[in-house]
């Protein structure tokens, strides 16, 4: 095995660094995302809106006879227009750290920021907001939907949380959409193996499945199951998220659709400025900070929100 030589900051471009380095950090965004584990995948272009068609229903074939005119098909397809929206993230960091141990930095920031990445396109997906709380990037959302349904409704005789995941997935199916997946908020899941039948067995296995979405968790009543914190809005060691109630959403993920319009890029400065949370501005250069800009385009449309339904703690949300 050939030794790799330790990646210092002087061997990086001082406006971009290498896809080497980046590429991973794209990869791990869309593994880690609950919404784009469960949404099929579109292509983006950054400088255009993209249509994107959206099965309405299964195209209808039918017997015909010899020579008779064929059968038309009585299913449709929607359109949808996805654009790309720019998420970004500026990252001061001290310029000793970065001269020193540039390659430990580059290993965290490939560990940070996808989860930063997929929180942020799961939240504005989920719940149209930004992750501080302003009106979100996407003209669609999953709480749109009026299907929903109280976790805790059901009694434990008549089957408790799971009677009630089932009923949603009934609100669903009853309206001749198929159920194909669960995003739900971590807090549902000790829930979940609290469950127990009249003898006490535990009535959820904990089946996780191995794989390569960070985000996927294994099976919920037999459907795929993926974890976001960004389904709740509440996250750790950020002051202004906030618990929304919404513990799952789940539905038919063939009317949801996800675009990425390029890999993340991750810029670097030592002489810019930038302007903190409280107004303040900043020197790089003064201060002796490394500036890291990371940047990404995302897309996400929505075809009909009527084919989920979404699990809350609580009252509905909206």
């Amino acid at each position: 095995m050939v030794a790799t030589a330790p990646i210092k900051l002087s061997d990086v471009n001082d406006a971009l660094l290498p896809r080497t380095i980046t590429a991973p950090i794209f990869e791990k965004s869309v593994e880690q995302s609950a919404i784009m584990s469960l949404a099929r995948r579109a292509p983006l272009a950054i400088d255009a809106t993209t249509s994107i068609p959206v099965p309405l229903d299964v195209p209808t074939a039918d017997w015909v006879g010899q020579g008779s005119r064929k059968p038309l098909s009585s299913g449709g397809i929607d359109v949808k227009q996805m654009s790309a929206k720019k998420l970004a993230v500026l990252i001061p960091v001290a310029e000793e750290v970065v001269m020193t141990n540039a390659a430990g930095l580059w290993t965290q920031l490939q560990d940070d920021l996808p989860t930063a990445f997929a929180r942020a396109f799961d939240r504005a997906a989920i719940h149209g907001k930004t992750m501080k709380g302003a009106a979100g990037p996407f003209p669609d959302h999953l709480i749109e939907t009026s299907k929903w349904v109280q976790l805790g409704t059901a009694a434990d005789a008549e089957g408790g949380i799971y009677a009630d995941l089932v009923n949603g997935m009934a609100e669903v199916v009853d309206d001749d959409w198929d159920f194909t997946g669960f995003a739900a908020d971590p807090r549902l899941r000790p829930k979940l193996l609290l469950q127990t039948d009249a003898n006490g067995r535990p009535i959820f296995v904990d089946t996780t499945t191995p794989g390569t979405d960070a985000a996927v968790a294994g099976t919920l009543i037999g459907e795929k199951l993926a974890y976001s914190r960004s389904v709740s809005g509440k996250h750790r060691r950020q002051s202004a998220s906030t618990d929304t109630g919404l513990r799952a959403i789940g539905g038919d993920w063939s009317q949801a659709a996800y675009g990425v319009g390029m890999d993340i890029t991750v810029r670097i400065s030592k002489e810019a400025t930038y302007v903190d949370e409280d107004g303040g501005v900043h020197s790089a250069f003064q201060e002796n900070l490394v500036l890291l800009l990371a940047e990404a385009y995302y897309g996400f449309v929505l075809g009909d929100p009527e084919a989920f339904v979404k699990y809350t703690a609580g009252s509905d949300i909206s």
